[in-house]
């Protein structure tokens, strides 16, 4: 009996599953789609100009930092927390203007650039050979992945690692049992006119989005909590969180008391400016025309462990520009997630041992031209908190210079 043959339709569909099979395996390995994209990146954009605030054009491993904020080292690690995501699903149309499929790598330079730099996408995208449409959706997935991937990057600390970060506080300061310093910044944005709302309208008349972190002796954030309108108060800002929420139910903060000068002792704090309230488990400077001389010493203390939150934010808001210039048009339900990840680079960048460059922190406060509100609100035991912790400072000035 001869063979039958096979129908047309059949041979369609086997053809149709040949194509498919050769198409798949091509973003499986985009790695050797190009070549070297950082070769192209640094010959094409590095001038002397541009480079002028490094130790040298021809220094490479500064004028990458330069570029994009951290060391190569760092870089691949960011990579490949990505990788997976940045591969398993790549969309269409990503390619350069050459007809090749992006890296992973490219791909993260693309949007770390456009994070670092907050120029505008057709900017990014010139640099790279790439063009508008593509720097906004790089970006984007790049940040939808490290928000999922580096989480354990941004966490409240152990209690081994908050007993590391209460004693810096007291070498540093002699602030006892201190956890960190927190503050707030707006992140300013145009919103479309179908959008506005008084909400979103600060102090200043700008349409700004919230932040507010909690840091340690290193200018690590421990906590954030962003997404909330900028004409809030920080007092209501605090009072929306879930730290705020925590500690109230006994579960951030807990841990054990430490004994002071004269007997008496201190719970876990933060400190914080005059815009938030004086709690238990926050303490805020003392507030009157007329302090004494104990109470002068002790504000000038507080403000310079405070002043890590503050140095903090300008570093933030230094290193990754997008968040210190006017958004234009932001979603509101992605720049959260822009934020976020944000934050989470400068703890990736101190956890894998970079350091900070104070060269590109904002040289003037993060929250220029706003004034912090000053919050009324004093808990009894906030206040007797901060006259313990006042009283046992005065009575060991001499040992904390000393040392």
């Amino acid at each position: 009996m001869a063979p039958t043959k096979k129908s047309k339709k059949r041979k369609r569909d086997s053809k149709k599953l040949k194509k498919c099979k050769n198409l798949s395996v091509v973003p499986m390995e985009p790695r050797a789609a190009e070549p070297d994209w950082w070769e192209i990146f640094w010959h094409k954009n590095c001038s002397t100009s541009v480079c002028a605030g490094s130790s040298g054009p021809n220094d490479e491993a500064e004028v990458f930092k330069y570029f994009f904020r951290t060391s190569k080292r760092t870089f691949d690690y960011i990579c490949s927390l990505v990788r997976e995501d940045l591969v398993s699903r790549p969309p269409s149309g990503l390619i350069n203007i050459e007809g090749r499929l992006l890296s992973v790598e490219k791909q993260v330079a693309i949007a770390m650039r456009r994070l670092a730099s907050g120029e505008s996408q057709v900017s990014v995208g010139a640099a790279f050979g790439v063009g508008q449409s593509t720097v906004s959706q790089v970006t984007w997935r790049f940040v939808e992945a490290l928000e999922q991937r580096a989480k354990h990057h941004l966490r409240w600390p152990s209690s081994s690692r908050l007993e590391e970060i209460k004693s810096q506080f007291e070498a540093s300061f002699g602030l006892p049992n201190c956890c960190g310093a927190i503050d707030a910044t707006h992140i300013i944005m145009t919103l479309p006119a179908v959008q506005t709302s008084d909400d979103w309208c600060d102090t200043k008349k700008n349409y700004s989005m919230f932040l507010q972190g909690i840091v340690d002796h290193q200018m690590r954030f421990l906590d954030i909590v962003t997404g909330w309108p900028g004409g809030m108060t920080t007092s209501r800002l605090l009072k929306c969180s879930k730290f705020f929420k925590l500690c109230n139910v006994g579960e951030r903060l807990n841990g054990n008391a430490r004994k002071l000068s004269g007997g008496s002792e201190i719970r876990e704090y933060l400190v914080g400016g005059v815009g938030y309230p004086l709690l238990p488990w926050l303490i805020t400077p003392y507030e009157s025309d007329d302090l004494s001389p104990l109470k002068l010493n002790f504000n000038t203390v507080h403000g310079a462990a405070k002043s890590l939150a503050v140095r903090a934010f300008s570093q933030l808001k230094g290193s990754w520009r997008i968040l210190n210039k006017v958004m234009w048009r932001p979603d509101k339900r992605k720049l959260p997630s822009i934020i976020l990840v944000c934050c989470l680079l400068q703890n990736i960048i101190i956890d894998n041992g970079d350091e900070l460059q104070p060269d590109v922190a904002l040289s003037g406060h993060h929250d220029l031209g706003y004034q912090e509100h000053c919050c009324k609100q004093i808990d009894p035991l906030g206040n007797t908190s901060r006259e313990n912790l006042a009283n046992h400072w005065h009575q060991n000035k001499e040992k904390i210079y000393s040392s």
